[in-house]
């Protein structure tokens, strides 16, 4: 089994993509395996090993309702890509979460069943495996071991090495089977449809990759029902703002506070307006503190009216301190806003006539009237179609 064992760590290391891995319980072997050739740099972003049951609840942000389940195991593998998808470098490789949750062998007697969860996630799907082992037929150095084959034979199917001759045996009994549960996404968007990836951009061409870290970039966001001249023009006026040359990604959120999710059919509609023109991202960010989250660094495209909104504590619940929290985990993310004036009844209001907080003052840029107006706005072009 070693030898099989490094032979297909090679292999996983040869390979395009990167992984973060979370083992819990058993499956420790596939470590060593990993790290234990060279080459381990090109795949291996991150490997934790939250064994206490305080560390699982820190590393997946809450407390699984059992710590040995096929749940707890996607709960790992998510948490797992997640962070792969920070720790990657450039924000556009393919990377994979793995997630081991076992109870195997050890220096007491045990009721329940020896048994592991493995599951995987990536961009477009995933798989989790799960193992009964035969109870008392190996040692625990054996059971980890078994555990830690299918672990890396895990792996290495997410990162396309399907042939069954590069898999490590398992040697499994007459009593033991692999029970197996696929997810498959046809794409990006079905994806981020069904809450598998929380952004999916899609390039000018068509192109789609999933969560792509989007920094140094003028963010515009909408609902674009329909894109027309007014977003183009505020997106290109705020780039020249803020010195010319950021590059402009429109973006959609598929959720909404006070609407239901967008139907994938529509959202599909409304990214086909950007065909040939631009790259826009599609999202589960509805408030301006996700869209943050998401895109560290960049700068958003906003209206007038959309700055109200941002500044006034009824859209945080009538908490003026929460309002500040959030802007102030924007400025902390780096995120600053450019910001273009609005015709309104009682004249032509501009970033001059909003009461911006005084200690986030710097965070707000003013787009100069001669550079964008445009009394324009989708919801009036949907009344006079």
């Amino acid at each position: 089994m070693e030898d099989k064992a490094l032979e297909l760590a090679k292999a996983l290391h040869a390979a395009p993509g990167m992984a973060s891995v979370a083992v819990a319980g058993a499956g420790t072997r596939a470590i060593g395996w990993l790290l234990g050739v060279a080459g381990a740099s090109r795949t291996v972003l991150d490997i934790q090993v939250p064994y206490a049951s305080r560390a699982m609840v820190d590393y997946l942000g809450s407390e699984p309702s059992q710590f040995v389940s096929a749940d707890t195991a996607r709960a790992l593998a998510r948490a797992a890509y997640f962070r792969a998808v920070r720790l990657r470098e450039g924000g556009r490789q393919p990377v994979v979460g793995l997630g081991c949750s076992a109870t195997i062998a050890t220096d007491r007697p045990k009721r329940g069943e020896h048994r592991c969860h493995i599951a995987t996630h990536h961009a477009t799907g995933g798989a989790t495996f799960s193992l009964t082992l035969d109870k008392g037929l190996r040692s625990r150095e054996e059971e980890d071991a078994l555990v830690s084959a299918l672990t890396l034979n895990a792996l290495a199917e997410s990162f396309g090495l399907a042939d069954d001759q590069d898999r490590i045996p398992l040697g499994l009994s007459a009593n033991e089977r692999v029970e197996r549960q696929d997810a498959v996404f046809a794409d990006a968007l079905d994806a981020l449809a069904a809450g598998h990836i929380s952004l999916a951009l899609v390039e000018s061409d068509g192109a789609q990759v999933a969560d792509a870290r989007i920094s140094d970039a003028v963010i515009m966001a909408g609902s674009f029902n329909p894109l027309h001249d007014g977003h183009e023009k505020l997106a290109r006026a705020a780039s020249e703002t803020l010195g010319g040359g950021l590059p402009i990604v429109y973006e959609i959120s598929i959720t909404n506070v006070d609407k239901p999710q967008l139907a994938l059919s529509e959202i599909r509609r409304r990214l086909s307006q950007f065909a040939g023109r631009a790259p826009i991202a599609a999202t589960r960010a509805a408030t301006f503190r996700e869209k943050a989250k998401l895109s560290p660094g960049c700068a958003f495209a906003i209206g007038y009216d959309t700055l109200e909104r941002l500044i006034n504590p009824r859209y945080y619940g009538g908490n003026e301190a929460r309002m500040m929290s959030a802007l102030w985990e924007m400025r902390n993310a780096g995120c600053r806003f450019a910001v273009g004036g609005r015709a309104t009844p009682d004249g032509f209001k501009t970033l001059r006539d909003a009461a911006i907080p005084p200690s986030l003052a710097d965070m707000f840029i003013e787009i100069p009237e001669t550079s964008f107006r445009a009394d324009i706005s989708s919801s009036g072009i949907r009344g006079t179609a």
